[in-house]
């Protein structure tokens, strides 16, 4: 591997800086107020300078987008991968719980990946998806890991006991295409399960990080994630 020339040095730490800048902006006004201009203001260099470096806003979102991606992934790896690999209950947890603290701690942030959509921008699914895919496949790691060892069983899902779900042919293919891609053993049942409990796991921590239970509603915050936490691990089937 060839060392970075001091050009290379250079370029890498400015863009860094663009997009430490481009944060601090994220917090203070919003996605949808994001100005490279305003970015290159505060860097001390002229927009000019700057657009060769970064091409235009959209530019900065993808950067800040992959940013906040990367972030959470790793977050998430380092809260999963401290616990053994055998401890599934205790790796969904920590999962769970590294999702909800990355957001409370940058709201703004979570907002770009998971709130309402930047009007005037779409992602470039080629630089996204991959940062963007990194909390769910690790959620499907763990479920997976737990249905190989035989400890994941049919669920607890509400009306069980009455009614198996079922499965639509045009689901099945939507699933069975997942479970090649990802390399997965998991059958219907569980994937689409899997489904619901990411959904829901980042839907709790959206409704709280976007204040939508109300200001008064929950003043044990904490307790009722855990309370989700522990119902979603019935839900997904983890014994």
């Amino acid at each position: 591997m060839n060392p970075q020339t001091p050009r290379e040095r250079a370029r890498e730490q400015t863009i860094a800086d663009i997009v430490r800048l481009g944060r601090e902006h994220l917090a203070a006004h919003g996605a949808a107020a994001l100005s490279l201009r305003a970015v290159a203001r505060d860097l001390g260099v002229v927009s000019s300078a700057v657009y060769r470096y970064v091409a235009n806003r959209d530019e900065l979102l993808t950067l800040l987008l992959i940013d906040a991606y990367n972030e959470l992934g790793n977050q998430v790896d380092a809260a999963v991968g401290a616990l053994p690999e055998d401890d599934h209950t205790g790796r969904f947890a920590a999962l769970g719980r590294a999702v909800r603290k990355w957001a409370l701690l940058e709201p703004a942030r979570y907002a770009l990946l998971f709130g309402s959509p930047v009007p005037g921008y779409r992602a470039p699914a080629e630089r996204t998806t991959e940062p963007g895919t990194r909390v769910i496949l690790a959620l499907m790691a763990i479920f997976e890991a737990a249905y190989r060892a035989g400890v994941m069983t049919g669920g607890s899902g509400p009306g069980e006991a009455r009614t198996k779900p079922r499965i639509s042919p045009a689901l099945a293919a939507d699933l069975e295409a997942i479970r090649i891609g990802q390399g997965l053993t998991l059958p219907d049942g569980l994937l689409a399960r899997g489904a619901l409990v990411w959904t829901s796991l980042f839907g709790a921590v959206s409704f709280e990080v976007f204040g939508q239970y109300g200001e008064d509603t929950f003043q044990a915050a904490d307790e009722l994630y855990e309370h989700h936490l522990q119902a979603l691990q019935g839900v997904a089937g983890l014994a």
